[in-house]
């Protein structure tokens, strides 16, 4: 297997359109799937980025242990910056790390990715009560009060409702985004940057694009 030294540079960023980074994306997800992930020299890649870093995506994605972006997407260091908090949601120190990844160290792509099964989503579902785990959840209460057609059990018993709120959690981060950052919102109307969903399902390791 041939060992991969290079990494992101400011020549190959460049040359990388939004649509191109979504399918450099979706490329690493297929070779993680298929068993077939590129070995890369680590310890030679940490050298070459010593002096800056030119990531071509940012994802947003859950804490939880079993969605790492940089190894589910095949990337190396110094390829994607890499938001995580419990349940995909966006606040204001998200959405400056994204916008400090897209228009200052040049992104090409967002992508907020929830995943099935999730812990956060369940325990909203729940209403769980504990600590700072409680304020932090209610980021996801739209999503729940936006699933009108589960009536009937509304618990993370229902995996089916789980994720109907996941899917829709990821619409409503995406429209926040919009919503709330003016910095990207310009930037994916001029066409710098694409914003897409995302799903990591935990089954099988496979990213569906929303």
């Amino acid at each position: 297997m041939n060992v991969i030294t290079e990494t992101q540079n400011k020549e190959s960023q460049t040359a990388i359109s939004p649509e191109m980074a979504v399918d450099m994306l979706k490329a690493g997800n297929d070779r993680f799937t298929a068993g077939t992930r590129i070995e890369r020299d680590y310890k030679e890649q940490v050298g070459l980025t010593t002096g800056g870093q030119w990531p071509f995506a940012a994802v947003l994605s859950c804490i939880d242990s079993r969605v790492p972006a940089e190894i589910v997407f095949d990337q190396g260091i110094g390829d994607i910056f890499s938001a995580r908090v419990a349940g995909n949601f966006v606040n204001t120190d998200i959405l400056g790390s994204l916008e400090y990844a897209c228009a200052v160290a040049g992104s090409k792509a967002v992508v907020v990715m929830g995943h099935s099964a999730c812990g956060a989503v369940k325990g909203a579902c729940d209403h769980v009560k504990l600590g700072n785990i409680t304020p932090m959840l209610d980021n996801i209460q739209p999503a729940i009060d936006a699933i009108t057609d589960e009536q009937e059990d509304r618990t993370s018993a229902n995996a089916s409702f789980v994720q109907k709120v996941a899917d829709k959690n990821v619409a409503l981060t995406i429209q926040a985004i919009l919503d709330r950052s003016e910095v990207l919102r310009n930037l994916m109307e001029a066409g710098k940057i694409t914003i897409v969903g995302a799903m990591y399902h935990t089954n099988s390791g496979k990213v569906e694009f929303i």
